[in-house]
């Protein structure tokens, strides 16, 4: 059995914006890393089971890094994770009036790229490129 730690190739991020609750931080990140989960598969790991059997789920496969930043950080991060084309996640401000994915997507829908009001980006990709895309952000305390 090899004690050597893994370095991953690639980063799971998420970058959240400085004025958020501690409630809101906490439901934008799990709703924007659902997003990734579920498209990405090579984010997934393998299922869990304790010893006595009992099986859970499947879990990211590696650490999802959580930043935080001012309005103009996330703006500048989404431009650049779009043209780096990067899998990403967005939640704007609108979702947290809105009550089911319906209307979630229907209020994304509504507002053109350069005029949504970001409150939570997530990216995955190759470290390098989301280190780049998220320059300027820093580690949520």
């Amino acid at each position: 059995m090899t004690t050597e730690p893994i370095r991953f190739d690639t980063k799971i991020a998420v970058l959240l914006r400085e004025d958020l609750e501690t409630w809101q931080r906490l439901n934008v990140t799990a709703f924007l890393v659902s997003g990734l989960g579920a498209t990405v598969p090579e984010v997934i790991g393998e299922p869990y089971e304790d010893a006595d059997g009992v099986p859970y789920l499947p879990m990211f496969r590696q650490p999802v890094l959580v930043f935080e930043g001012t309005k103009e950080t996330l703006a500048t991060a989404h431009a650049r994770v779009l043209s780096r084309a990067l899998p990403r996640a967005v939640f704007t401000s609108d979702l947290f009036t809105t009550g089911n994915d319906r209307d979630n997507r229907s209020a994304v829908r509504a507002v053109p790229t350069a005029e949504l009001d970001l409150v939570g980006l997530a990216v995955y990709g190759p470290r390098n490129a989301v280190d780049k895309a998220l320059k300027g952000a820093r580690m949520h305390p």
